[in-house]
C-alpha cells in the first residue's frame, strides 16, 4: 500500500517523497480517506503513530483549492514544541505548494507572529493562551476557519487548558470540520469530544499501550544510586540518541550538567528555559550535537526525533499516561527501542498500575557488574525484581541490532565503549 492510493496533488506527493515516507502508517491508512471526505474524526492514537501526517496531508490537499492568505485551518496544541513540530510537518509536506503555515505561542514576542499573520497564512498552529491574546487584540481573524484540529487533547486538559479551548470554540464558525486527537479518553475529554464533534468517524490505533516494538525493563535501585547506575549504563551499552526523563525541572538541570561534566554530549529540556534555548536543545538533539537529552514530561511533548534508541525513566512518572507518552518517544514508526525505568521501593504501586495497562509483567533486571552495596535488588519492592536474565549464557547486556552506533567488533580487555562521549573525556573509574 502506498500514498498514491489517496490521489493526492502531485506537489504533495513530491513532498512525501522528499520526507522519505514510503508506506502509510495504520492511522494514516484509516484516517486520511475520512478527513479527505470532510468528516469529523475522533482519533485515539499515541505518539509515534504518524498522526500528524494523517491529518496534515488531507488538510493540505483541501487547501490546494480555494482562497489563499486567510486562516482556513486552526490547529491547537498544548506545547510550543508540539506546535513547532506540526508546523514543520506542514512546511515540509507542502513545500512545493503556495500554502503557508505559521505558529502562535507564548514565551516569545508577539510582533513576529502578528507580522506573519498580516502577511497571510492558511494554517495557524497555536497554543491556547497566545491564540486568545491575539484574538482579543483582533490580530487574528478566525471567522473563515474551515478545519479545527485539537491535538493531544488529553494533555491540554492535564495542563488546565480546557476553559481556554471552550473560549476558542466560541470564536470559530459552527460549520466546520473538526478533528480531535487524544492518546487517552478521560471523562472530561470524552465530554468535550461529544460536544464539538458531529457524527464523527472514530479511528483507534494503539490507544492503550506503548508501541509493541518497545522493550520494557525495570531496574530496582535506591534513589542515591540512580546517577551512578545511569553513568554505568551509558558507559557500557551501545546507544543511539537517549532521552532521560526526570520528575522535576531542577533534577533535569543538574543531571544534564553532571552528564556534561562526565564528557557526555548532553543537554537539558525543561520549562524554565527560554523558548530559544528549548528549541536549540531539540534541534541539537535532532542533528546529533547532543546524544542525550534530559527532559521533564511537559517540556518533552512534541519531540519528534528519529533514532531514539533508549528512553530512560530516571524518575518514575506520576501517572500511567505519562509513562505511555514517555515511552512513545522510542519505537517510533515500527522501529525498535528500549525503555528502562529506575524503580525505588516507593514506586511499587505505580509499577503495578503500568503492568496492568501493558497487560504484562515488566522484566526486572540487575545491571551486570554494578555495585549495589548493601542494597539487594532481588528483594525490592514487594518482591518486584526477578533474577537477572542471562541471554545465551552471557552476563553482559546484549547489543541491539538497531543501535545507530556500534562498538568495535574486536575490543581488548581494557577497552571501553564511548558512545555519546566527547573525545578525551573518559570518566575516571
Amino acid at each position: 500500500m502506498s500514498f498514491s492510493q489517496f490521489s493526492l496533488d502531485p506537489r504533495l506527493e513530491a513532498g512525501i517523497k522528499d520526507m522519505g515516507y514510503t508506506e502509510p502508517t495504520p492511522i494514516q491508512k484509516q484516517a486520511i480517506p475520512h478527513v479527505m471526505a470532510e468528516s469529523d474524526l475522533l482519533g485515539l492514537a499515541q505518539t509515534g503513530t504518524g498522526k500528524t501526517a494523517a491529518f496534515m496531508l488531507p488538510i493540505l490537499q483541501r487547501l490546494t483549492q480555494g482562497p489563499l492568505r486567510q486562516v482556513r485551518v486552526l490547529i491547537v496544541a498544548p506545547t510550543r514544541e508540539l506546535a513547532e513540530q506540526i508546523h514543520q510537518t506542514a512546511v515540509d509536506l507542502g513545500k512545493y505548494t503556495k500554502i503557508r503555515s505559521t505558529t502562535v505561542y507564548g514565551g516569545v514576542g508577539k510582533k513576529a507572529q502578528v507580522d506573519a499573520l498580516r502577511r497571510g497564512a492558511e494554517i495557524v498552529v497555536a497554543c491556547p493562551g497566545r491564540l486568545l491574546d491575539l484574538a482579543g487584540e483582533k490580530s487574528i481573524d478566525l471567522t473563515k476557519v474551515e478545519v479545527l484540529v485539537l491535538d493531544e487533547a488529553d494533555r491540554m486538559c492535564d495542563m488546565g487548558f480546557l476553559p481556554d479551548i471552550r473560549r476558542i470554540l466560541k470564536l470559530l464558525p459552527s460549520q466546520r470540520q473538526t478533528l480531535f486527537f487524544s492518546a487517552t479518553m478521560p471523562e472530561d475529554i470524552r465530554g468535550l469530544a461529544d460536544s464539538i464533534l458531529k457524527a464523527p468517524v472514530t479511528v483507534q490505533i494503539g490507544q492503550i499501550a506503548p508501541a509493541k516494538t518497545v522493550s520494557h525493563a525495570l531496574y530496582p535501585v535506591p534513589s542515591d544510586m540512580k546517577k551512578n547506575l545511569l553513568f554505568t549504563m551509558l558507559d557500557e551499552m551501545a546507544t543511539g540518541r537517549v532521552l532521560v526523563f526526570t520528575r522535576t525541572k531542577r533534577r533535569a538541570r543538574f543531571l544534564a550538567r553532571d552528564l556534561a561534566k562526565q564528557g557526555y554530549k548532553a543537554e537539558e529540556l525543561q520549562g524554565n528555559m527560554s523558548q530559544n534555548r528549548r528549541q536549540n536543545a531539540i534541534d541539537g538533539f535532532r542533528s546529533g550535537k547532543y546524544d542525550i537529552l534530559v527532559a521533564t514530561d511537559i517540556a518533552a511533548r512534541g519531540i519528534d526525533v528519529a533514532e531514539i534508541s533508549h528512553v530512560i525513566n530516571f524518575d518514575m512518572p506520576d501517572t500511567v499516561d505519562a509513562y505511555t507518552h514517555r515511552i512513545g518517544r522510542t519505537g517510533r514508526a515500527e522501529e525498535v527501542g528500549d525503555a528502562f525505568t529506575f524503580a525505588t521501593e516507593e514506586d511499587a504501586v505505580m509499577v503495578r498500575d503500568i503492568e496492568r495497562v501493558l497487560k504484562t509483567r515488566l522484566e526486572r533486571r540487575r545491571w551486570p557488574g554494578f555495585s549495589y552495596g548493601a542494597f539487594d535488588p532481588e528483594k525490592q519492592p514487594e518482591r518486584m525484581p526477578e533474577k537477572r536474565p542471562q541471554p545465551n549464557g552471557s552476563s553482559k547486556p546484549k547489543p541491539h541490532s538497531n543501535y545507530s552506533r556500534s562498538a568495535s567488533s574486536k575490543r581488548g580487555p581494557t577497552e571501553r565503549r564511548q558512545w555519546g562521549k566527547q573525545p578525551g573525556s573518559e570518566r575516571p573509574r
